[in-house]
């Protein structure tokens, strides 16, 4: 069994997984574009943050170098002066101790066999008390592994001598003597120089982000509040009632908005010439449909004289004094009630024709639930072989309006039901109050075979039809539920249909009360008319 999802929901989550995000292609403009700037802008500071780190790094990696081949010299001349003085073997400590050389400074003195002679020293910082006593050395415990593989070319390398010094550059040269001597400095402060520098610039760029998402967004909102002032002309638009009527359609972009050098301007420029080509159409189909109405509503008025007096005289013949043929009897009969039924159908078009029009109802309290009553009674009059069930409520239920047409209402509703349905279908017509709305809502429902789905969607057009699943047994006009949906909206309310296989419910709601405006006084065309009423529901 599957159950339907309402449309724009997000899915449901599978797995206890989140929903998934909406693509990007589905984003407003406005926030592509942010975040099309902020992507751009970060990538655009990772870049330069990048080479700004690397640039820097190599600079002190370069100074350092020279730094440690000067101390790499010094070291190496002291050495072979206390070489070329006698047998004496120069120590680390007077290797460091060299004047010139830098506070941290590493040294050492390693063997031609390939060991160290003697532990390898830092030259550590005077003490602050003591600023005129020389620079001390101190004694150091490192992986001697790390010393010994590094080669007597005068190459800088970088070496880890552990957790307790850190990485360390490091050069050998060769003593006159075979032995080498190995100086190295720190590079904890270019390491510190550089982690700085990133701190800096990553926090430098995310404040820069920040504010160029707020000034873009600002910028950005500014810049599109043209567009969005012609989509809201497109949405106004969207809004009016175009498929009926007099539509007076003067909505328009505005002139600022219409200078044809900018992107927004054209599309402004090109909906305003939309507007008035539509504008056009609308007025010439209001133009076509008035001569239209106008013919349905004169051809109506005309046709019933003439029908009257078909009736009149078909019926004076039939009940002449003398003797008539029977088959002449019979064709009277036909006549008489062809024309009646002709009639019915003029009355119908004169009645559409006039709520076309905008003839307003009278707005008087008509009581609904005496009305429900009597056109029930009527309908089971006419259906007795239907079952009639009427349900209202306690209090009565009044609203403005013309009781003779909200009674055709009901009885065409009724009839539709017992005419569209086979013997024994249930019809129950119920009624409430919906005072939270300010509605009064009137149901229509049987248990019958229901209406096709293709035809609801057409239901309450002019001349609509059902098909054979809705066995009609007499002949239908296809204006019963018209008439209903016109009057009801002349009303200032709404019918509605729902149907499937056993159950077909018809809905109507009218404001309980009055819309404010007063009927219409009639023309004077129309005073020598008498109110048109249908003989025949459909």
């Amino acid at each position: 069994m599957t159950s339907a999802r309402v449309a724009g929901a997000p899915p449901p989550a599978r797995g206890g997984h989140l929903p998934r995000l909406r693509p990007f292609r589905s984003w407003t403009l406005r926030s592509r574009v942010v975040l099309v700037v902020v992507a751009m802008l970060a990538v655009l500071g990772a870049v330069i943050g990048t080479v700004s780190v690397f640039a820097l790094q190599s600079y002190l990696m370069q100074r350092l170098d020279a730094q440690l081949t000067s101390a790499l010299v010094r070291g190496q001349h002291a050495a072979d002066r206390i070489n070329a003085g006698g047998p004496t073997v120069p120590q680390a400590t007077e290797v460091v101790q060299t004047p010139g050389q830098p506070t941290g400074t590493l040294g050492a003195v390693r063997s031609s066999e390939g060991g160290l002679l003697f532990p390898p020293v830092i030259l550590a910082d005077r003490p602050s008390t003591a600023t005129n006593q020389p620079l001390a050395p101190k004694a150091v415990t490192i992986n001697g592994l790390a010393l010994l593989s590094v080669p007597a070319d005068e190459t800088p390398r970088t070496v880890d001598l552990g957790e307790a010094l850190g990485s360390y550059r490091v050069a050998a040269a060769q003593l006159s003597n075979g032995d080498s001597v190995i100086i190295g400095l720190p590079l904890s402060d270019v390491n510190a120089t550089v982690a700085r520098l990133t701190v800096v610039i990553v926090l430098v760029t995310l404040a820069g982000l920040v504010f160029a998402f707020l000034l873009a967004s600002v910028v950005v909102r500014l810049a599109m509040r043209p567009l969005e002032r012609v989509a809201g002309t497109a949405e106004q638009v969207s809004k009016l009632p175009l498929d009926h009527g007099d539509v007076a359609l003067s909505v328009r972009v505005p002139e600022e908005d219409t200078d044809e050098h900018t992107e927004v301007g054209k599309v402004g420029s090109a909906l305003n010439r939309m507007l008035g080509h539509v504008a056009s159409a609308l007025t010439a189909r209001q133009a076509s449909e008035q001569k239209v109405r106008r013919f349905v509503a004169d051809a109506s008025h005309e046709l019933r004289t003439p029908l009257a007096s078909i009736r009149g005289y078909a019926e004076l013949t039939r009940r002449a004094p003398h003797e008539l043929p029977p088959d002449v009897t019979r064709s009277l009969g036909r006549i008489e009630s062809e024309a009646t039924r002709m009639t019915s159908l003029v009355e119908d078009l004169l009645l559409l024709a006039r709520l076309d029009e905008g003839r307003e109802l009278d707005r008087d309290p008509v009581d609904l639930t005496l009305l429900l009553v009597d056109a029930l009674s009527d309908a089971h009059a006419a259906g007795p072989d239907h079952e009639w069930v009427l349900d209202l409520p306690e209090e009565p239920v009044e609203v403005p309006g013309d009781a003779p047409r909200l009674h055709q209402v009901l009885m065409n509703l009724l009839a539709n039901a017992r005419v569209h349905t086979p013997e024994g279908t249930k019809v129950t017509a119920a009624l409430r109050a919906d005072a939270d709305a300010g509605r009064a809502v009137i149901t229509i429902a049987d248990d019958g075979p229901g209406i096709p789905e293709d035809l609801q969607a057409t239901l309450f057009e002019r001349f609509a039809r059902g098909d054979s699943s809705r066995n009609r047994a007499t002949g239908s006009t296809g204006l019963g539920l018209a008439i209903v949906q016109a009057v009801v909206q002349a009303h200032g309310g709404e019918v509605t249909v729902r149907s499937i296989p056993g159950d077909t419910v018809f809905t109507v709601t009218l404001p309980l009360e009055a819309t404010g405006s007063d009927p219409a006084a009639p023309s004077d065309a129309d005073e020598s008319v008498a109110p048109p009423t249908v003989s025949r529901p459909e």
